[in-house]
């Protein structure tokens, strides 16, 4: 794992989407088909602004998986990630090979359905975020390190839902679901690449506690730094608290 560190959240997002763009039309080259997994979330929207709007990808010849999603709201909704990734990337761009998860539907079959697609063949890059209480999706602490299900259905903490309510897709804490689909940790290290971006102030404290304390399930993006192909995006803010042994060992560029 590696971090690369820039001063604005636009260079952030221009540098993140060079990268996945780049792992993108590999994946097409190598083997005519980019299997991908996109994130969700205000610290997204400049990434998926810039990944958009680049040249040069057959979005054809790209699969793509949805990270995570709310149990029991519909598709309209302004918190819908399905509503989010439509919108953001594929009318964008014109995707036709996806699998978005249906917050509306039997929960169990979603996960079902969403497994069986994902386990057909390996994950060239997922894109990912890392939420203000450490999770990584919707894994919440203490995350499941252990299970081997690509996705599954979790629970989401109070820190997790009042993070929805700050971002602004809910209208107050009650409104927030209290469970939602998640892939699951150990399905988002199966990925070729990983490419978090995680920009802004708010995420400086996850950041420390994943980057500078033990790996574990209380900070699950933690185990981010076991993955050899992972790169986490920091802007100056996100950065701010980590010390300089942590900057030394894991600062790619800044």
């Amino acid at each position: 794992m590696i971090f690369k560190i820039f001063e604005e959240k636009k260079d952030l997002a221009k540098a993140a989407a060079i990268h996945a763009a780049t792992a993108i039309r590999g994946a097409i080259q190598e083997r005519g088909l980019a299997r991908i997994v996109a994130a969700t979330g205000a610290s997204q929207i400049e990434f998926l602004e810039e990944l958009t709007a680049t040249a040069g990808i057959d979005w054809q010849k790209v699969e793509l998986f949805h990270l995570d999603e709310y149990i029991g709201i519909p598709m309209t909704h302004p918190a819908s990630f399905r509503k989010y990734l439509q919108e953001r990337l594929i009318d964008k761009t014109g995707i036709t090979l996806l699998h978005l998860l249906n917050g509306s539907d039997n929960p169990a079959e979603v996960v079902r359905r969403a497994s069986e697609a994902i386990r057909a063949a390996p994950i060239d890059i997922t894109f990912a975020g890392i939420g203000e209480n450490g999770h990584l999706a919707f894994n919440d602490p203490p995350a499941d390190f252990e299970t081997n299900d690509p996705y599954l259905i979790v629970s989401l903490d109070d820190a997790c839902r009042r993070q929805q309510v700050g971002e602004g897709w809910f209208a107050d804490f009650q409104a927030v679901p209290r469970q939602a689909i998640s892939m699951s940790v150990r399905q988002i290290l199966k990925s070729k690449a990983i490419l978090a971006v995680v920009p802004d102030a708010r995420k400086a404290q996850a950041v420390k506690a994943c980057f500078e304390r033990p790996i574990s399930p209380m900070a699950p993006a933690s185990i981010l730094r076991t993955h050899a192909s992972a790169t986490v995006y920091l802007d100056r803010q996100s950065a701010a608290s980590l010390g300089r042994a942590t900057l030394s060992a894991f600062a790619a560029s800044t």
